[in-house]
C-alpha cells in the first residue's frame, strides 16, 4: 500500500431529496454542498438516487403479465426526471465540486438517451470538477428491476485518492460476496455504500464488511416522508398504504476494525462530519489482509468479466 494522507475529513449526507424533481435535487445537493464545504471537507457522500429520490413503495402498476396505464404515466414522470450521464446535472455537480474543492459522490438514476433503459447509478466527482466514475447497480433489487435495468458497464470503478483508493457498491450489492471481493481485489480502502436500508440488520452487514475488507465503510442513506411525493401522481393507493416516515435513514460511519467512527442517526436530516485516519487501515491489515496475505489464490479465484 503507497504512502497515503494520513487522515480524510468525510462529510455524509442524509437528507430528503425533492421527489421526482431532478432540478430541484441538484439544487438542493449543490446547497448541501456548500454547507459541508464550510468545515473544509476533503470527500461529501450523498445517498442512493439522490436525484431524483427512491419511489418506495410504488408498483408503477406492474402486476404478472400486465402493467395499469396510470403505473406507465409515473414511471414517465420519474424517467424524465431521471438524469443523462454526462449532462446538464453533472456539469452543474462537477461546478460544486470544484468551487468546494473535494470529491462529491451522489446516488442518482441514470437515463439512457438510445434506449430509454434507466440505472441505479452512483457518480463520483474529483475536486478539479470532472466526473470520474460511474458505477451502475449490478442487479437492481426486487421489485426495483421493473424500474432500472442491470448494469451493461461501469461495473467495479475505482478512484485513486489521497487516502487510497475509492469505489463504491449501491445498497443491497453489498450483500453480493464476489462484488465486494471484486472491490477489495482493487485494494480500496474506503468503501462507499450509498443505499435505502434502514433496518438494524444493516448496520451488523456494514460492520462485517468493514471487518472483512479492513476499509473504512460510508454507509448514507435517505430521510424521507410520505408527504413528500409529488401530489400529481397518477395513482397514490401503493403511497397511501406507507408509513408517515418512509425511510428512517440511519447513515453512519465504520471504520476499519468494525467500530462505529460516527454512529447512525434515525428520523431527520443531517450531515456527519469525521476525521477518518487512514492509519487504521494498513494497521488493521496486519494479521489479515483479504486478498493479499490471508489470501489463498491457488485455491480461490475470482474472474472479473470488465
Amino acid at each position: 500500500m503507497k504512502d497515503l494522507k494520513n487522515t480524510c475529513k468525510m462529510a455524509v449526507v442524509q437528507a430528503a431529496p425533492i421527489m421526482f424533481n431532478k432540478d430541484a435535487c441538484v439544487q438542493k445537493a449543490i446547497k448541501l454542498v456548500k454547507e459541508a464545504s464550510e468545515k473544509k471537507v476533503d470527500f461529501i457522500v450523498f445517498p442512493e438516487l439522490f436525484i431524483p429520490g427512491y419511489p418506495y413503495g410504488m408498483t408503477f402498476g406492474f402486476t404478472v403479465g400486465s402493467r395499469g396505464e396510470n403505473g406507465r404515466k409515473n414511471w414517465k414522470m420519474y424517467y424524465d426526471n431521471s438524469i443523462i450521464v454526462p449532462g446538464k446535472e453533472t456539469e452543474e455537480l462537477a461546478k460544486a465540486a470544484k468551487e468546494a474543492n473535494c470529491y462529491i459522490s451522489i446516488g442518482v438514476s441514470e437515463r439512457d438517451i438510445d434506449t430509454a433503459t434507466l440505472y441505479n447509478s452512483n457518480l463520483i466527482f474529483s475536486p478539479d470538477g470532472e466526473l470520474i466514475s460511474v458505477h451502475r447497480k449490478l442487479k437492481p433489487t426486487g421489485s426495483e428491476r421493473v424500474v432500472w435495468g442491470d448494469a451493461n458497464k461501469h461495473y467495479f470503478p475505482v478512484v485513486n485518492t489521497p487516502w487510497g483508493n475509492t469505489g463504491s457498491l449501491i445498497c443491497w450489492e453489498s450483500y453480493m460476496p464476489l462484488a465486494r471481493v471484486a472491490l477489495y481485489e482493487k485494494g480500496i480502502t474506503i468503501y462507499l455504500a450509498p443505499n435505502t436500508n434502514d433496518n438494524e440488520e444493516w448496520q451488523s452487514t456494514i460492520k462485517h464488511i468493514a471487518i472483512e475488507g479492513h476499509c473504512y465503510f460510508i454507509n448514507s442513506n435517505l430521510f424521507f416522508t410520505k408527504d413528500m411525493y409529488p401530489d400529481n401522481l397518477y395513482d397514490i393507493e401503493d403511497i397511501n398504504k406507507l408509513d408517515d416516515i418512509v425511510c428512517r435513514g440511519g447513515s453512519s460511519i465504520v471504520d476499519p476494525y468494525g467500530h462505529y467512527e460516527v454512529e447512525p442517526v434515525w428520523d431527520k436530516e443531517a450531515i456527519l462530519y469525521a476525521d477518518l485516519n487512514m492509519d487504521k487501515v494498513p494497521m488493521s491489515r496486519m494479521e489479515f489482509d483479504v486478498c493479499g496475505h490471508y489470501a489463498r489464490p491457488d485455491v480461490l479465484e475470482l474472474k472479473i468479466n470488465e
